[in-house]
């Protein structure tokens, strides 16, 4: 045996962990420099260590960057058909046109593609996949894509998904109130450059004040968002409904199975950074009572019950920020059925609204592919 010199590791040692390595899958993170992709890093670095290589993909003029995740500092390398050579499973964090193009790519070089994007959400032939509601369905992926929904849909679905298994969703009605996150860095970016033209001034008392103290910096939103509070999200569909409403109707069918399920949405967006709320009005098949939702709500996985409203107890984003669990609060029985719930809800737009929905999801696959 030759002997390892002090504080290094011997040949032997390196050897077996050289074959370890080889025997985990292969990862790709596309997408790596996005914000998505930041978090997702660190949620990598955090959670299991059951990947072997994880190799860093984005766009050319982000080649050559050096991140780091699980403690090594790792190079970018550009998004091209190489760049997938013996990946076993890649995780896209990318707009929906890149998505399109290069999803189609990754798995014809043999990788499961696990797709945060928009494309693939609805596709008969491709699982929507929320590990705490519908794990089973990632083993069924005909074209070799699992798709992660929406992250308004996310940040309510895991706890609707357990009240529904105990009562059997019927009608679902929620308004979301949406963070600026959610259309990415333009949005954060907006919100601050808003803020600091309304600091220290008395505006929000005249009709068009704000407006005016904005002058062109609304972004991406069509109104201001500083000291505001604007009733759109997404683009404009057919008969007034927004994208954002219809991907929470379409999304939440088909997670829970539910193709006919009447879902009605409204999604406002308001000046937080990061974080989702809802408010959520669940109807269901049979009574439901509050201390029986408690008890789901406290015992379901990926979900925290915060709900004494007499002690100010129930989720705010500026308290669910940076964690992972769906926060549920404000649990009442509707007071005109007996058969419906309000809730208030809150979840991380950047953690289980996607980076952490996509690593569990890359989890179920890797366990399938070590099985």
């Amino acid at each position: 045996m030759i002997p390892a010199e002090a504080g290094r590791p011997s040949l032997a040692d390196t050897l077996r962990a050289d074959a370890r390595t080889a025997a985990k899958p292969q990862l790709a993170v596309v997408g790596a420099t996005g914000a998505v992709g930041s978090v997702l890093l660190g949620i990598l670095s955090e959670r299991a260590d059951i990947w072997g290589e994880i190799r860093l993909i984005a766009s050319p003029r982000s080649a050559g960057r050096k991140l780091t995740v699980r403690g090594a500092e790792v190079e970018v390398v550009a998004l091209s058909e190489e760049a997938f050579d013996g990946i076993d499973v890649a995780m896209f964090d990318v707009p929906d046109e890149v998505s399109a193009q290069w999803v189609p790519v990754a798995v014809s070089k043999g990788a499961v593609v696990i797709d945060n994007a928009g494309t693939f959400r609805l596709d008969p032939d491709v699982p929507l996949v929320v590990p705490e509601v519908n794990a089973h369905a990632a083993r069924v992926r005909p074209r070799g894509i699992i798709a992660s929904p929406n992250c308004t849909t996310l940040s309510m679905i895991v706890a609707l998904g357990a009240l529904h298994a105990e009562y059997g969703l019927s009608e679902l009605i929620v308004s979301s109130y949406q963070a600026v996150s959610g259309v990415g860095k333009a949005g954060v970016d907006t919100l601050r450059a808003q803020l600091s033209a309304v600091s220290g001034t008395e505006l929000g008392t005249t009709p068009g004040d704000v407006r005016r103290a904005v002058g062109d910096t609304l972004g991406p939103f069509p109104a201001p968002i500083a000291l505001n509070v604007v009733p759109w999200a997404g683009s404009l569909q057919e008969d007034g409904w927004s994208s954002e409403e219809l991907k929470i109707r379409d999304e939440s069918r088909k997670i829970l199975g539910l193709p006919e399920l009447p879902v009605t949405a409204t999604c406002v967006r308001v000046p937080v950074i990061t974080t989702h709320s809802l408010t959520v009005h669940a109807r269901f098949e049979n009574e439901v009572t509050v201390g029986g939702a408690h008890e789901i709500l406290a015992a379901a996985p990926g979900v925290v019950l915060s709900d004494d409203p007499a002690e100010g107890e129930y989720p705010t984003p500026a308290d669910v920020v940076g964690t992972d669990p769906t926060w549920v609060g404000r649990v009442r029985r509707s007071l005109d059925d007996p058969r419906a719930l309000e809730l208030f809800v809150c979840g991380d737009n950047l953690r289980k609204g996607a980076a952490l929905n996509t690593a569990q999801v890359g989890e179920l696959v890797a366990a399938e592919l070590q099985g």
